[in-house]
């Protein structure tokens, strides 16, 4: 399901509890480059909703949201007009 996507930058957010995974989502994304690909590395389960929320609500494309278990991994683009 991963397409051929270029990462910009990785961010770990293992451990941390919502909102906090969402709020460092989008100060990462804000310091973007508009189409720039973010991967977010969570342990919090509620990422699985919060993440695909996060995207609809600010327009950013969210290309990978993959659950691993023990972790979840997003794939975000910065929206161009974030």
């Amino acid at each position: 399901m991963t397409q051929d996507v270029t990462v910009a930058q990785t961010l770990d957010l293992s451990g941390l509890l919502c909102p906090l995974p969402i709020y460092k989502a989008s100060i990462a994304l804000k310091k973007s480059a508009a189409g720039e690909v973010v991967e977010f590395i969570c342990t919090d389960p509620g990422s699985l909703e919060d993440f695909p929320a996060f995207a609809r609500q600010t327009g950013h494309e969210l290309v990978v949201a993959e659950d691993r278990g023990e972790t979840q991994r997003f794939l975000l683009r910065r929206a161009d007009t974030a």
